[in-house]
């Protein structure tokens, strides 16, 4: 097994199971969310946007679909599953469950996570939380 592959494994069970993932990450770790270009930069301030994003937030729980793992790289293909229960960059909290597929790339070096970026859908995110719903809640079709 690739170093890439061991912490890769050891991270996303670290997130899945309510442990300390921020130990996988370098402490001068960044993120970027490639629709908006915003970065986030530190061990614990990466750590702190993905934990608000997954338990503040909304109550989210990401299904892993796939891991492809190289020499210092991964790619992850999952689907971001959840309730929001806190405001959302902005939009305070409406109780919808949502379900966005993404993408998330990775940088690995010398045992750590170096950079993360993330090709999540933010404005259909922000779709699925603001538009009109008919009665009976259900989304409507367009």
């Amino acid at each position: 097994m690739t170093e890439t592959t061991e912490v890769m494994n050891r991270y996303l069970d670290a997130l899945g199971n309510g442990k300390d993932f921020g130990e996988f990450f370098a402490q001068d770790v960044v993120w970027t969310t490639m629709e908006t270009g915003e970065q986030v930069h530190g061990r614990e301030a990466v750590r702190d946007f993905i934990a608000a994003m997954h338990t503040r937030a909304f109550d989210a729980h990401p299904e892993l679909v796939d891991l492809v793992t190289g020499d210092g790289s991964a790619m992850l293909e999952a689907v971001f599953i959840g309730r929001q229960v806190d405001t959302w960059d902005g939009v305070p909290a409406t109780g919808r469950e949502v379900r966005l597929p993404y993408a998330m790339a990775y940088d690995v070096s010398g045992g750590f996570i170096t950079a993360l970026r993330c090709y999540f859908p933010m404005s259909a995110l922000r779709s699925q939380l603001t538009e009109v719903q008919p009665a009976g809640g259900a989304p409507a079709s367009v």
